[in-house]
C-alpha cells in the first residue's frame, strides 16, 4: 500500500506528564473535501490538527508524528481521565457524517489502525469516536460510520448482549454500566445514550430500552475501562 504523504502541521507539542498513546480517536472532518481539511489542520491560526487524515479515495496524509501531541480532541474524558490529546492518536476522515464512508477510505483506515495498535499495544477497546468521550458537544464520526466492520476485523469492540436476560430500563444502572465502560456521565443519560446509540445502535430512538441495557451491560462486563488503564 502507498505510504502516507507527509503534510506537516505546525499545530502540535510534546505529550504531557510522560503519557503515551493508549487510545485512537476517529473524527470526521465536516469539510467540503480533503484539501480544505488539510488547509485547516495545517493553518497555525486555527490551532487544530490530527496525526492523520484519510481522504475519500483512500489517500493517507500524516500531519503530526505519532509520538507528539496533536490538537484534535479538545475537552473530554474517558474512564475519568482527561488530556485526551496526550493520551491518543487522532485520525480525521474526509466525510461530513451525512453519507457512508467510502470503501477505499475504510480499507485504508483498517490498515492504519492495525499498524498503530501494534506499535503502541492499543487494544480494540482503545479505539474511540470523538463523540464517545465528549458526548455533550461532539457527534463524529456519526451514525454512518461502520463500527461493526472494525469490530469484525478486531479493530474495535461490539456488544454481544443477552437479549433474553435484558434488564428493565433503569437510567441509574445504565449510567453506571456506561461509566464502567468509559463514558463520561456527568451530563446525564441523554448525551450518553445518544453517543452510545450513534455507535452501537444507529437508527435507534426513543426512551431507554432493554436492548440498550443489555448491550451496555455486555460492553462494561467484557471491556471495563479500568482494564484499559491498567494495560497502558
Amino acid at each position: 500500500m502507498t505510504p502516507a504523504i507527509a503534510r506537516p502541521s505546525p499545530n502540535f507539542g510534546d505529550r504531557r506528564d510522560g503519557l503515551q498513546p493508549e487510545l485512537v480517536v476517529l473524527h470526521y472532518t465536516a469539510m467540503p473535501n480533503a484539501a480544505a481539511a488539510l488547509d485547516r489542520l495545517c493553518a497555525p491560526e486555527h490551532e487544530v490538527s490530527a496525526h492523520y487524515l484519510i481522504a475519500r479515495d483512500g489517500v493517507l496524509y500524516q500531519l503530526v508524528p505519532e509520538d507528539k501531541r496533536a490538537w484534535h480532541a479538545g475537552v473530554g474524558t474517558w474512564g475519568g481521565r482527561g488530556d485526551m490529546n496526550s493520551r491518543s492518536i487522532g485520525v480525521e476522515l474526509d466525510n461530513s457524517g451525512l453519507f457512508p464512508f467510502s470503501e477505499p477510505q475504510m480499507s485504508r483506515l483498517e490498515v492504519l489502525l492495525s499498524d498503530i495498535m501494534a506499535r503502541w499495544a492499543i487494544p480494540p477497546e482503545g479505539v474511540l469516536g470523538h463523540q464517545d468521550f465528549a458526548p455533550n458537544r461532539k457527534a463524529d464520526p456519526g451514525p454512518r460510520f461502520d463500527w461493526h466492520r472494525l469490530a469484525r476485523a478486531g479493530l474495535s469492540v461490539w456488544p454481544n448482549p443477552d437479549e433474553d436476560g435484558a434488564p428493565a430500563p433503569d437510567e441509574a444502572r445504565f449510567l453506571a454500566e456506561a461509566a464502567r465502560f468509559g463514558y463520561p456521565i456527568e451530563h446525564g443519560p441523554g448525551p450518553v445514550l445518544g453517543a452510545f446509540r450513534t455507535r452501537f445502535r444507529p437508527g435507534a430512538s426513543g426512551a431507554l430500552a432493554p436492548t440498550d441495557m443489555a448491550a451496555i451491560a455486555d460492553l462494561s462486563r467484557r471491556f471495563p475501562v479500568d482494564r484499559l488503564a491498567t494495560s497502558s
